[in-house]
Parts: structure tokens; C-alpha cells; sequence
């Protein structure tokens, strides 16, 4: 409502300036002060302008019990240069002959004063009239800037050209208020430094164009920029206006592609109080960000630039919205805190409307665009008909294609500039780089670091939340803070990162392994108990050797088998027991060496064979003892039923047993070799069982033949025996059961080799066990006793 009842009197009021017009009354009343500050010249379309020669450093509310005294402004040379520029143009092309030969530009230039109000004021004197050429007097001062005075004759019939475009305003903030007190009555502003993107929207402006790109470019070069240098951690501050609140919105949004984070944003008043400074450089002082990015004029820069000098506050990366990346006027306070600053600024500004009256000019009669294919009066231009054909200029400057999207928008190019000190203390602003919207973004920003100059030493400053994550490490978010706050964990056991600022650790694969920097995979270590090594060296000399003692004790008792002793102790079971303690012996040698199918396949049927065989000939020989005993008992003939050919026959059935078990074992689920990729680092070469059961009833059915032999030795250990060796036997199952007993947990708690190597110290203890515990005493009597190797000597024990 308060929208719609200020337009109504905007149109009431501009409706009244008309009718004054018409109807040539001289009793119409100008309300204001007269203006002062313009710079006028005729012509058949007199061009508005609208430049912020001055600005308010403090702003002030009037208290309105007095009348509202005139503001003190500033002198701000760079709107002098853009106006100048306008004037140029126009004066250029009326004295070219192939530009518009038949009509004569003017302009109408008023000072907005970077002020709605001031603006507002000047805008409607400017699409109301200007008074008449004879009665206007002007006068310009060089020194200190422009200052038009002149003398309005307030009567409405000297009012005579009216502009039909306005160029301005500077401030988006202004310019928004100038199109909304004006595009009701269709007449175009073409701005030449009013950035916002909130500008493009059609529907609410479609009377607004612009000379410059939408800060929705220039934000994405800021982020761009940012990005390009790795600085993930920023600090984002802005003047309470339109403009910048956009601007930061829009950064907002686009930072988090490119991974930037904001370490705060902060918006200041345009009159800059002490305690808005304040509260800003405490803002800065806090944060760790060394990046700055403002979005203001060069007024409330002047004013923050002061507070950091007395605060003393140095090491400040600036970065400059093109509001004020080229204003060398803040160089001339402070060059040295400002050195090293980088900012986009604009490349171009064409003054469009110069283009659109030419397209006008070429018209056709009965050709036109308008209604009945007219074509518009030169003389008298409506707004609305310049707006037609300014939304359609096309034309070249400066090398250069220029035309405008649907938005009234130029395609955005900016020239990244850096703020350099020459030698005499002057600031040079030098071109480092460019962004040139047009392109794939991909290739949009173009940079030169080896022409930048930075604020301190040669490279930029490092401004991240947290160092990144380097190879081997992955990125731990911090809770309830921004994305680029984050803890660096090593990768866990089995994964690697190869990148920095790794997300995730990729897990190595199956043959694979982290190195000790876990930033690469390399394959793991082949391991299987080898020949080549000193543990698989040491049991395979052990293993020799114990299979050499049993043979050379077999060749003892063979040389002396005609001796009492070795008579007396069942030769032949003594014999078979010896070779199969050799077998036993070699057996180990199947455990040495990288496993295959068919060595898996040999090895357990082997192992379990060939120490059913031993033990079955040492349950033969108990059993001997025993009946050896009872045949000497009256009416006792318990040898006839179990001498030799039973002996062999009892050592053979205990051992087809054992193969029986084999035989079921490699026909169902057999042993076979395995790439064992569990363990870290190295990958196992083993056997594994296949059946487990099978595995197990192997040692089972060994066990239950080694209890009923200790069982048999037990009872017969205190018979009068020769040199008693059911004693002996005893004491070997003794040795035998405590070794595999023991065997059982430390085999399923070892991996690798190791469990290999457990296996074959088990086979080799108990081998040695038996070996030495039977033939040991007998042996000794033999070589080093032999007096006692006598049949006499039998008889007495």
C-alpha cells in the first residue's frame, strides 16, 4: 500500500508538471531548493546523467522543527572521470558524420550525491524539463571539481526539453529507488556502476539496463578467486545496503562449490559510528581468516582503513568488490596497509543510448516496429520507444562485441587488477589476470602470480580454517562448525588416501597393503616357511638329523642282532619302530617350503600314517611285554596267540585304521593350498585342512592309539623285564602327550609360518621323545657297556 500510494503521487505530481506544460501556466510552484549543481547542453535528445560528484562521509536524520540545512559532502574525483566520459561520448559522436549526421545529442547532468533524496530531486527535474537556454547561467569550477549554478526561471513555459534515458545512478541502492519512482511512466535508467543482481529482475525494472555485469558474475569470480589461491577461509563484510547484502548472499551460495568457507559476515552502517568501527575491527581482529572480502564504496572504506591504521593492524589480505577496487583515492592515506590488494573492476562502459537512437535513425517509413509500422519522431522520443531499441543494440567498442541478455545485462569481463607500489610511493594498478564470463568456466579466471604483488613476501598468504589433510589421512568433520573446520585421522589399518583432503580412505585391495605413510598400496610380502630362511634351515637340519640317529641306531641293532639285548627286546618290532621314527623324522621336510595341492594333499595322510605306524609298534611291544610275562605263568600259552606274524598283523591294523580315516578325508574335503590375504602386510602361502574334522580325527585316532599304549605301559612298568622298557615306553607317551597337548594351543593361536613351524617342532619333539627314551639306554649298553650285553647277565636280571 505505501508502494502504490507513493507512485500515485509521483504520477499525480509528474501528471501536474505536464498539464503545466500544456496548458503554459506560469503560476506553477516549485517545491525545493534551486538546483545549483548541473551541467546542461542543447540538443534535438538531451540525455540525462546522474554522477555522485559528492558524498555524505556521516549520514543525518533531519529533525524537521527547522528547515533541513544542506549536508556537507565530499568531492569525489572518480565520479568526476565517469561523467567526464559521458560528455566526451556524446561531443565525440555529434562530431562524427557516420553516426547519427542528422541529430544533434545534448546532455542534462545532474549531482545525486550518492543520496536517495538528492537523486530522487534530481531525477524529476531532469524527465520534467529544463528551463530555458537564455536564461540559465553556468559557470565551472576546475579546481575542486563541478559545480553548475544555475538560475531557474520557475515559470512552467520556459520548461522546454525533457530527457527521455538517464544515466545513473552509481548505487544500486539509488538506483532502485530511481526506478521505482520512474519505470511507472516507462522511462529507461542505464546505469554505468550499479552492480546488483537484484537489479535483473524484469518484471520489478524492466525499464533498467546497465553498462556493467550483474554482481552475480563478478561473485563468481570472488569465489573463483578465492578458490584459485586455496583460500578456504574468508572473511565477508558489507555497507547495510541493497547492493552488498545481495552481493554476500549471492557469495554465500557460491563459495560452497568451490569449497570456500566464511569465517564471518558482517554488515556495517553507511555512516560509519565509532562504535560500528568498533564493532567490525573486533570482528577481524578475532577471526583467524587473513582474508578480507568488502563490499562497499570508497566512503566507508576511508573510514575503515583509519580504524585499522590506529589499531595497528597488519597482514590483512584485501579483496575488492569493483565498487572500489580501482579508487586510487584511498591509496593516498593508505598505500601501505592497501598494498597487495586485488580486485575486479570493470572493463568497459558504453553509453548505449550514443547506439539505440542511431538503429532509430536508420528506420524505414511503413517499416517500423511500433504500432501501424511507424517509426519514431527523432525530434520528440518517447522513453518507451528509446527502451525498444536500447534492449536491442548490438555494436562494437573497442574492439569488442557488445550486446545484452534478456536481463538488460552486458556479458560480464572483468580485469583482475592488483594494488602496487612504484618506486616513488605512487599506486600502479596493474592488470594480473581476467575473468571473462563467456568462456567455460573451467577456463573463465586466467591469472598471472608472477606480476602480483602480495601484502607481505612473495606468496600469498595461507587463510584456511584447518591445514589440509595431507596423504595417508582422511578429514573428520568438527561438529556444529563449517565444512572447511575439519581434524585430519590417519587412515585406519588396510586403507590409504593418495590425495589431500582426502574424504574417505579407500581400503587397500586383497594382495595389497598400505606403506608406512598408508598414501600407497604396494603388494604385501609372499610368506610361507622357506628353505632360504634360518628357522626353515634349523628344523630341516633337525629333521635330517633325527631321521640319521634312527637309522644309525637301526644299523646298531642290526650289526649287534645276534646280542642278548637286542634279542630280548623284540628285534623285529625294534626295527620297525626305527624306520618308522626315520619316517617320522622326513615327514617334518613336507612342512618346509611353499605350499601346493598335492604337497597339502601328502603332508597330513603322511604325518598321521607315519605316526600310527610308531605308535602301533610301540603298543605291540607293550603288548609283548605283557604276554611275554603271563607265558611264564603255569598253564599260560598267551605268546602262541600273539607272536611275530600277530605282532605285525596287530602294527598293520592299527595303521589301516589311520589310512582308512586318510583315505575318507582326501575323497570328501581334502588339505589343500591357500592365499591366506587376512593378515597384514604379508599374504600366507598355507595349507589348510579342508576338513577339519578330517584334521582333527587324524590326531584324534594318534591319540587314542598313544592312551591305550601308555595305558599298556603303565600297568607292565614294574615287571622284571630286561632293562625294563615298558618303563621306557611309559616315560616316551609321557613326552608324547605333554608335547601335543601342548601343540593344541599354541597351533590355533599362531599364523602363518610360525603355525607351520609349531607343527614341526610337535612332530620333532615327540619323534625325539620316543627315539631317545627306548633305544637311548639300550644303545649305551651296547657301544660304552658292552660287558653287560650278556647272556649271563640276562639271566640274572
Amino acid at each position: 500500500m505505501a508502494m502504490l500510494a507513493a507512485k500515485l503521487l509521483m504520477f499525480l505530481f509528474l501528471s501536474q508538471g505536464q498539464h503545466c506544460l500544456a496548458a503554459g501556466l506560469d503560476n506553477c510552484i516549485f517545491l525545493g531548493e534551486e538546483g545549483k549543481n548541473s551541467l546542461y547542453e542543447e540538443g534535438d535528445v538531451v540525455i540525462g546523467g546522474l554522477f555522485p560528484l559528492h558524498y555524505s562521509p556521516v549520514s543525518s536524520l533531519p529533525k524537521y522543527k527547522t528547515k533541513p540545512t544542506p549536508i556537507s559532502y565530499n568531492f569525489s574525483s572518480r565520479a568526476l572521470r565517469w561523467m567526464l566520459t559521458m560528455t566526451f561520448a556524446i561531443k565525440e559522436i555529434n562530431h562524427r558524420s557516420d553516426l547519427l549526421p542528422h541529430l544533434k545529442l545534448g546532455f542534462h547532468i545532474r549531482d545525486s550525491c550518492d543520496d536517495i533524496p538528492v537523486s530522487l530531486s534530481a531525477a524529476l527535474l531532469l524527465v520534467n524539463g529544463q528551463p530555458d537556454v537564455g536564461t540559465r547561467a553556468e559557470s565551472l569550477n576546475r579546481d575542486k571539481g563541478l559545480e553548475r549554478n544555475t538560475h531557474y526561471n520557475v515559470s512552467c513555459a520556459a520548461a522546454q526539453t525533457v530527457s527521455p534515458v538517464i544515466i545513473g545512478d552509481a548505487a544500486s541502492g539509488v538506483s532502485m529507488a530511481l526506478l521505482k519512482a520512474l519505470g511507472s511512466f516507462h522511462i529507461p535508467l542505464v546505469s554505468y556502476f550499479a552492480s546488483c543482481s537484484c537489479l535483473s529482475n524484469q518484471k520489478e525494472f524492466p525499464t533498467f539496463m546497465r553498462t556493467m555485469p550483474s554482481d552475480a558474475f563478478q561473485i563468481r569470480a570472488l569465489a573463483r578467486l578465492v578458490s584459485y589461491f586455496g583460500w578456504t577461509w574468508v572473511g565477508v563484510i558489507g555497507v547495510d545496503s541493497d547492493y552488498a547484502r545481495f552481493a554476500i548472499q549471492l557469495f554465500l551460495k557460491e563459495s560452497v562449490k568451490y569449497g570456500v568457507c566464511v569465517s564471518y559476515t558482517h554488515f556495517y552502517p553507511v555512516g560509519l559510528s565509532q562504535q560500528a568501527l568498533d564493532e567490525l575491527l573486533d570482528v577481524i581482529q578475532i577471526s583467524s581468516s587473513k582474508v578480507i572480502i568488502n563490499f562497499s564504496n570508497e566512503s566507508e572504506m576511508q573510514g575503515i582503513m583509519r580504524e585499522v591504521r590506529y589499531r595497528n593492524i597488519t597482514s590483512l589480505q584485501w579483496i575488492a568488490s569493483e565498487s572500489w577496487a580501482t579508487a586510487k583515492s584511498l591509496w593516498e592515506k593508505f598505500g601501505d596497509l592497501l598494498t597487495g590488494t586485488l580486485g575486479f573492476a570493470i572493463r568497459r562502459a558504453d553509453v548505449i543510448p550514443a547506439h539505440a537512437l542511431e538503429d532509430m535513425s536508420n528506420c524505414n517509413i511503413g517499416q517500423g516496429p511500433f504500432l501501424n509500422r511507424t517509426c519514431a519522431d527523432l525530434k520528440n522520443v518517447k522513453p518507451w520507444q528509446l527502451i525498444h531499441y536500447m534492449k536491442r543494440a548490438h555494436f562494437s567498442a573497442l574492439g569488442e562485441k557488445v550486446h545484452f541478455d534478456e536481463n538488460g545485462d552486458p556479458i560480464a569481463y572483468y580485469d583482475l587488477m592488483n594494488w602496487q607500489r612504484r618506486p616513488d610511493g605512487s599506486l600502479h594498478l596493474v592488470k594480473v589476470g581476467f575473468y571473462d564470463a563467456s568462456t567455460p568456466d573451467g577456463r573463465s579466471l586466467v591469472i598471472n602470480e608472477s606480476v602480483i604483488q602480495w601484502p607481505v613476501g612473495k606468496q600469498a598468504f595461507q587463510s584456511v580454517c584447518s591445514v589440509s589433510c595431507p596423504p595417508g589421512s582422511r578429514i573428520a568433520r568438527r561438529k556444529g562448525e563449517p565444512i572447511c573446520c575439519f581434524d585430519c585421522v590417519p587412515c585406519a589399518e588396510g586403507e590409504v588416501s593418495n590425495n589431500t583432503d582426502s574424504l574417505e580412505c579407500s581400503r587397500c585391495s586383497e594382495d595389497t597393503w598400505p606403506n608406512k605413510a598408508r598414501d600407497i598400496c604396494f603388494p604385501k610380502t609372499i610368506e610361507y616357511l622357506s628353505y632360504h630362511e634360518l628357522m626353515g634351515i634349523v628344523l630341516c637340519v633337525v629333521s635330517v638329523l633325527g631321521a640319521c640317529v634312527s637309522l644309525s641306531i637301526l644299523a646298531i641293532f642290526f650289526k649287534y642282532k645276534e646280542t642278548p639285548l637286542v634279542r630280548a627286546n623284540n628285534m623285529e618290532l625294534s626295527f620297525l619302530l626305527l624306520v618308522f621314527l626315520a619316517l617320522c623324522f622326513l615327514v617334518g621336510l613336507l612342512f618346509i617350503g611353499e605350499p601346493s595341492d598335492w604337497l597339502c594333499r601328502i603332508r597330513y595322510p603322511a604325518f598321521g600314517i607315519s605316526f600310527a605306524l610308531c605308535i602301533s609298534c610301540l603298543l605291540a611291544k607293550t603288548v609283548v611285554v605283557l604276554m611275554a610275562f603271563r607265558s611264564t605263568l603255569p598253564v599260560s600259552n598267551a605268546m602262541k596267540w600273539f607272536g611275530p606274524t600277530q605282532q605285525r598283523a596287530s602294527v598293520l591294523l592299527g595303521t589301516v585304521v589311520q589310512v582308512i580315516i586318510c583315505l575318507i578325508w582326501l575323497l570328501t574335503s581334502p588339505p589343500h593350498a591357500n592365499n591366506n590375504t587376512d593378515h597384514s602386510a604379508v599374504i600366507i602361502i598355507e595349507c589348510v585342512t579342508g576338513s577339519e574334522i578330517g584334521f582333527w580325527c587324524v590326531l584324534g585316532y594318534i591319540s587314542i592309539l598313544a592312551c591305550m599304549c601308555l595305558l599298556m605301559a603303565f600297568f607292565a612298568r614294574k615287571l622284571p623285564d630286561n632293562f625294563n622298557e615298558a618303563k621306557f615306553i611309559t616315560f616316551s607317551m609321557l613326552i608324547f602327550f605333554a608335547v601335543w597337548i601342548t601343540f593344541i594351543p599354541v597351533y590355533v593361536s599362531t599364523a602363518g609360518k610360525y603355525t607351520v613351524a609349531v607343527h614341526i617342532f610337535a612332530i620333532l619333539a615327540s619323534a625325539f621323545g620316543v627315539l631317545f627314551c627306548i633305544f637311548a639306554p639300550k644303545c649305551y649298553i651296547i657301544i660304552l657297556e658292552p660287558e653287560k650285553n650278556s647272556k649271563t647277565n640276562m639271566m640274572q636280571r
